[in-house]
């Protein structure tokens, strides 16, 4: 199993040891370390870009317990330099938080959120309606999260029942394994660009100024 620092650390330098690397069907490398800074894709969020020993890191994803990094060369077994490229994992970082506070912001408005998709120039929640709610508009959304962007709530990380949660200041937690600001006031200005009915689900689209 991979020890994945980055659930407890914002840390984007470090070292591990790479315990495997094994080509794969499209001719890259998949590279298993002992513990890795990488977030692999999953969750609503993109992986994380880098260097493992230098080399660039082409993709990262999860297998069972562990994370793999696809690399375009091998490298052999033993202590070697991780690197996390520092404005990609922000962005990611800012873009997932964000959709926490869109998340929270819909259920205090009666929605409940079931779906989330952090990407860059991609970004949404869906939602289900609890009972007979209102479609809100976008501005009282949008006034929800400038008020705790205005707040600068701390982030606050924690493990209940096996499961890592991520919640800022004293709004709830969600089960989350993703990356996240260590504060609100590093999202910047969270842009609500569109908000929708489809299919029975409330559709909220979002950006960073």
């Amino acid at each position: 199993m991979t020890e994945r620092l980055y659930y407890t650390s914002d840390a984007t330098e470090g070292r591990a040891q790479i315990l495997r690397c094994e080509p794969d069907a499209e001719g890259r490398y998949a590279v298993e370390l002992d513990r890795t800074l990488f977030h692999p894709q999953g969750g609503g969020q993109p992986a994380d870009s880098g260097l493992i020993a230098g080399v660039a890191v082409e993709s990262v994803m999860t297998r069972g317990d562990n994370v793999v990094h696809l690399l375009s060369q091998p490298l052999l077994p033993g202590e070697v330099s991780i690197e996390v490229d520092a404005a990609t994992r922000l962005l990611h970082s800012r873009l997932h938080s964000a959709g926490h506070m869109i998340g929270q912001a819909g259920e205090q408005l009666g929605w409940q959120p079931v779906k989330a998709h952090h990407w860059p120039g991609e970004g949404r929640i869906a939602f289900v309606a609890r009972e007979t709610s209102a479609l809100p508009e976008a501005s009282a959304l949008q006034a929800k999260i400038d008020g705790w962007v205005s707040e600068n709530l701390p982030r606050r990380l924690s493990i209940e029942k096996g499961l890592r949660q991520v919640g800022f200041g004293e709004q709830s937690a969600y089960p989350c394994g993703g990356t996240h600001v260590a504060s609100l006031s590093a999202l910047g200005d969270v842009v609500i660009t569109q908000l929708k009915l489809k299919k029975g689900q409330m559709v909220v689209s979002y950006t960073l100024a």
